[in-house]
């Protein structure tokens, strides 16, 4: 049985340069930086005083104010950028079967500040102080259900957690579904509330975050030579998947086709990435295999680009190993520059960057790049984003644990 095709149809963004698809792109192709001093709790007393939080997010615009009480931030990210990708998508106002529709939403830390919360409130005062739904804040299924249940959607729900690359998990697991036949249509991606104190003592305990705490702007420098680590950030990416023949049938505006999906474990290391690029490379050629094209058709990489030494080293290596002499030639970016790293959301935010430069044909900058690192050699579209016409592009994540996935998207040609 012939595989069916899957395009992309709506998208919805909550990130910390901007909250809707259009706002997000504008000022992400324009190099706005979203980083500042943390203002979620005081952070005197940490390594890192710095991350990307999301500013002026009411969720009550989004969610009944009853409800609303009921879910925790990274929920609340969830759920806003599901009903703005469903709207773009124009089927709020189309008679869609609801059993062949279904929802794959993932977070990493999930309920980090109702865990907090809950215990503050434990020890100061006791068990019986713990609210009824604490629990149901804090599971990391709670956004892909509340979704499902908003929405009445019954098909397919699941909610991955593969730390940075939970979003593309989420992106690539609802293209297969769509792909065999399953559904017509899922909700993807995946949401992250994390800046909060527990999590963020943690990862500043691993050493992996930036320490230019005095100049917020340009603390993010992906394959600089003086990059230290990365920012932390927060958000959401949701992405409307739907069979083509569906999209067509009900005239839906089709921003790019969904072609190629790769994932593989390094199998290595907790935190540090296989040192050859074993993973990275193996998905980048996974994901092209599967996308049946050759590699000289990709001209764009969203790159995972993290802004940690190892990491961007690796990875352009990778990219170099993979794509041989066409590498030269390719153009490569990293969303990080700007937004910071939104840990489980940083997929799924990113393959929208992505999904939007292979339907405006440009690419968005590397910002804060001021000095070339020698050992990373290729085009990074440095400071200023560019027209450039893309027929594919790959999006690259990569998370703690050694989780590799990388989504291949192509220009809709009718």
């Amino acid at each position: 049985m012939a595989e069916n095709r899957v395009v992309v149809t709506g998208l919805g963004v909550v990130s910390p340069i901007g909250i809707g698809v259009d706002e997000f792109w504008d000022r992400l192709v324009s190099g706005q930086n979203g980083i500042t001093r943390i203002t979620h709790f005081d952070p005197t007393d940490f390594s890192t005083h710095i991350a990307a939080e999301v500013k002026d997010f009411d969720p009550e615009k989004w969610i009944e104010k009853k409800m609303a009480k009921r879910m925790d931030r990274f929920t609340h990210f969830a759920m806003a950028a599901s009903e703005m990708a469903l709207a773009d998508a124009g089927l709020h106002s189309y008679g869609f079967d609801k059993n062949r529709a279904g929802v794959i939403i993932g977070s990493g830390i999930g309920g980090s500040q109702t865990i907090e919360d809950g215990y503050i409130s434990l020890f100061a005062k006791g068990p019986n102080s713990i609210q009824p739904f604490f629990v149901l804040k804090v599971l990391i299924n709670m956004a892909a259900s509340m979704v499902s249940i908003t929405y009445g959607l019954k098909g397919h729900i699941s909610a991955p957690s593969v730390a940075c690359s939970t979003g593309a998990n989420a992106i690539g697991d609802a293209y297969r579904i769509i792909q065999r036949g399953d559904a017509d249509i899922m909700v993807a991606g995946s949401s992250e509330a994390c800046i909060t104190s527990i999590p963020f003592a943690g990862f500043c305990a691993t050493r992996s975050m930036t320490r230019q705490n005095d100049d917020p702007e340009h603390a993010s420098k992906p394959f600089d030579k003086n990059r230290d680590g990365f920012v932390m950030g927060e958000g959401a990416g949701i992405i409307i998947l739907e069979n083509l023949e569906h999209a067509v049938n009900r005239k839906a505006r089709i921003y790019s086709e969904l072609v190629g999906y790769g994932n593989v474990a390094d199998s290595y290391h907790f935190t540090a990435p296989h040192p050859e690029g074993d993973g990275m490379i193996r998905v980048m050629e996974r994901a092209i295999k599967d996308a049946k094209i050759n590699k000289e058709q990709i001209g764009y990489i969203n790159a995972h680009g993290t802004s940690t030494v190892q990491n961007d080293l690796i990875e352009s290596k990778a990219i170099e190993k993979v794509f041989g002499e066409h590498s030269k030639l390719l153009k490569i970016s990293s969303n990080k520059s700007m937004i910071g790293h939104l840990l489980s959301a940083a997929a799924s935010v990113e393959c929208i960057a992505t999904v939007m430069s292979v339907y405006k044909d440009k690419i968005p900058p590397t910002i804060n790049y001021s000095e070339p690192d020698p050992d990373c050699s290729l085009d990074y579209v440095p400071n200023k984003a560019i027209n450039f016409k893309i027929e594919a592009a790959a999006s690259n994540s990569f998370g703690f644990g050694g989780g590799n996935v990388c989504l291949i998207l192509k220009k809709y040609r009718g």
